[in-house]
């Protein structure tokens, strides 16, 4: 989000200085890993997909511009039970912005995607134009475009507080102090440091990313299109998926096949470390997800790379004025499912800021829709 949003402000003529503790893209916080899926009906909620629409549109800008690789469309596949809400909710979303799909039966999903070994009851949902986006390349081609365009990029310098007043906004850094008219706080799984108003709303989980090997269909498997896999268990509270995910195999025949799924069982701080995977969370993720559903790939991955949800009930976004201070925009938390509307969304908040009014409306997104404790 703050790379998105200091691209869009630079891209107006907007004086920008932006911080960040360390040299984005790293690995401390939500925005690493390779890949992130992108699809555009959206089961989390309908008020999601324009965001999703138009942030295809952006990435693709931002390829014109930077001559970076960020997005890649072999379809995503979806796949529950037919009682499946988050099923129920994406075919909706597609029927009603009449976006490209197909509604997967049981037999379809036998005969089409051999590499997922399905029960009898399990059906699906196909969309050709998803797919996923590179992280770590679109965080860099955005501080790029925006230092390009006159954005002054405080990399390395740790953001330790701030002040607001009708005159405008102080920060200070470990390094100065800092003069703005307006503050955007685009903090992820360190919001709570920065905004205590939050700290009883969003709540900071570790995930993990796996990348198993193949152990037979490698062509197949390279030509899959991404997948969802809704196992169908509460997703109440901070729950956002009770299922996992998965990408095609990006990285040759020795490279693996990328795999995670979602845990809330303990929150957490970040620290600026990575956590990889312990034998037991292997072997839990192996048993849950792997052995059952993806027979083609082996038992022990060939890496494991720790990630940050910071999360809210019901898994939605806050993008808002802050509740206190008129000049303060706070750009978080993403809930485990932000990244692909982060490009619109850094555009929607710069459009919020000069004046103009978003385009897609963000309504969906205040404090007062998230739900508290």
């Amino acid at each position: 989000m703050g790379s998105a949003t200091s691209r869009q402000l630079a891209a107006r003529g907007v004086s920008v200085i932006g911080f960040d503790q360390y040299a984005p893209p790293h690995p401390w916080g939500s925005t690493h890993g390779d890949t992130r899926i992108t699809r555009l009906a959206i089961g989390e909620g309908r008020e999601y997909v324009p965001l999703a629409r138009r942030s295809h549109e952006l990435w693709r800008e931002i390829e014109r511009e930077s001559g970076a690789d960020l997005l890649t469309q072999p379809g995503i596949v979806i796949m529950a039970h037919p009682s499946s809400t988050f099923l129920a909710e994406t075919r909706a979303a597609a029927r009603q912005y009449e976006l490209d799909h197909r509604d997967l039966s049981n037999d379809d999903l036998r005969s089409g995607f051999p590499m997922f070994a399905v029960d009898e009851h399990t059906v699906g949902y196909h969309e050709p134009g998803a797919g996923y986006v590179r992280p770590e390349r679109a965080v860099a081609a955005q501080l790029d475009l925006a230092a390009r365009d006159g954005a002054g990029l405080r990399l390395g310098e740790r953001v330790e507080r701030w002040t607001a007043s009708p005159e405008g906004v102080t920060v200070t850094t470990d390094r100065g102090t800092y003069a703005a008219g307006q503050l955007v706080l685009c903090a992820g799984p360190w919001v709570g440091e920065l905004v205590p108003q939050v700290r009883d709303v969003v709540a900071v989980y570790r995930q993990l990313l796996f990348w198993f090997p193949i152990r037979e269909g490698y062509a197949t498997l390279r030509d899959m299109p991404g997948f969802v896999w809704d196992l169908g268990g509460d997703q109440a509270g901070f729950v956002h998926l009770d299922g996992f995910y998965g990408f095609p195999a990006l990285d040759g025949p020795d490279g693996g096949v990328k795999v995670a799924s979602e845990i809330y069982e303990h929150t957490t701080a970040p620290d600026g470390r990575q956590h990889p995977a312990t034998p037991a969370e292997i072997e839990r993720m192996h048993r849950g997800c792997i052995a059952p559903y993806l027979p083609w790939l082996g038992a022990e991955p060939l890496r494991t790379v720790s990630c940050l949800y910071s999360s809210t009930r019901g898994s939605r976004f806050i993008i808002d004025r802050h509740p206190e201070h008129d000049a303060v925009m706070v750009v978080s938390a993403c809930s485990g499912h932000g990244f692909k509307h982060s490009a619109a969304i850094g555009e929607a908040v710069a459009q919020w800021l000069t004046g103009d009014g978003p385009e897609i409306d963000l309504g969906a997104f205040g404090f007062d829709r998230v739900e508290r404790a």
